[in-house]
């Protein structure tokens, strides 16, 4: 039988999610309520819940705090819902790996939608291959971090296995896990990153000079301070009515301004 945690300051919200989720889950044991981080905490590290849904606003630690520390801990940890008041939390809550964010107060429909994505969660977590993979990952990870922390001297092109493979972003409600083979282009704003493919357009928190240290620089170029395009995606360059190099891409229709301190890349072109 699942167990789940509920996170929130306020009483009448908790309340809520419990009786909705009594009706659209019964199987589903509320093992615990928190009103703040620290309880949160301490009652997950008490009763190993499979599932924790977390306000992002507490007091003591945010819902983001509690996530942040699950993930740092070597239990197991509970697969996370956020639940917010505030939509632009949203990119927050998936860098910490939620399964969904909830705005409040969320609907039968909506806490529904949760409900089907935790089940297909909670069944994946029961295979063995699925740690063993989550291991990997992390393990990689790790070594990839430290490579780049005990870097000084970086190149712009990097050694193989340090280069980005893959991006999770923000789409919408969902998480996107995108190959980095099927980004067109990066385009920066202020510190988030769109990232557009033949697919659309999905978001990611991080910033463009970030990102350029895990990219290999022979596929992907600077064409502008805030434009990373990849080369093989490219379709030819013109110039329009203001003498503007541009550039025009294979699967998508619009067409990416070069700015002049990066026109040298197009001479062959």
């Amino acid at each position: 039988m699942p167990t789940a945690l509920i996170a929130d300051d306020e009483s009448y919200l908790i309340d809520y999610l419990q009786a909705q989720l009594r009706h659209l889950w019964p199987e589903l044991q509320i093992v615990a309520t928190a009103m703040n981080g620290l309880d949160a905490l301490r009652l997950s590290d008490e009763l190993n819940p499979d599932i924790a849904f977390l306000d992002i606003r507490m007091p003591g630690l945010t819902g983001l705090d509690v996530a942040q520390r699950f993930a740092d801990s070597k239990k197991n940890v509970p697969h996370v819902v956020f639940i917010t008041a505030y939509e632009q939390h949203a990119v927050a809550a998936f860098e910490h790996s939620a399964i969904d964010y909830l705005l409040k107060p969320p609907t039968a429909e909506r806490l529904q939608k949760t409900v089907e994505k935790l089940k297909v969660a909670l069944q994946a977590t029961r295979s063995p291959e699925i740690y063993s993979l989550l291991g990997q990952l992390s393990a990689r990870l790790q070594a990839s971090a430290s490579n780049a922390s005990n870097s000084t001297n970086a190149k712009p092109h990097m050694p193989a296995n340090t280069v980005l493979q893959w991006i999770r972003a923000a789409h919408g409600e969902e998480t996107r896990l995108i190959s980095i083979d099927d980004v067109i282009y990066f385009q920066s704003n202020d510190k988030y990153t769109c990232v557009f493919t033949a697919e659309g357009e999905s978001l990611i928190r991080t910033p463009m000079r970030e990102l350029q240290t895990q990219l290999d620089t022979t596929q992907f170029w600077q064409i502008h301070r805030s434009t990373v395009v990849a080369v093989k995606h490219i379709s030819a360059t013109k110039r329009d009515f203001r003498g503007r190099l541009l550039v025009k891409l294979k699967e998508r229709s619009e067409e990416l301004v070069v700015s002049r301190n990066f026109a040298d890349l197009f001479k062959q072109m």
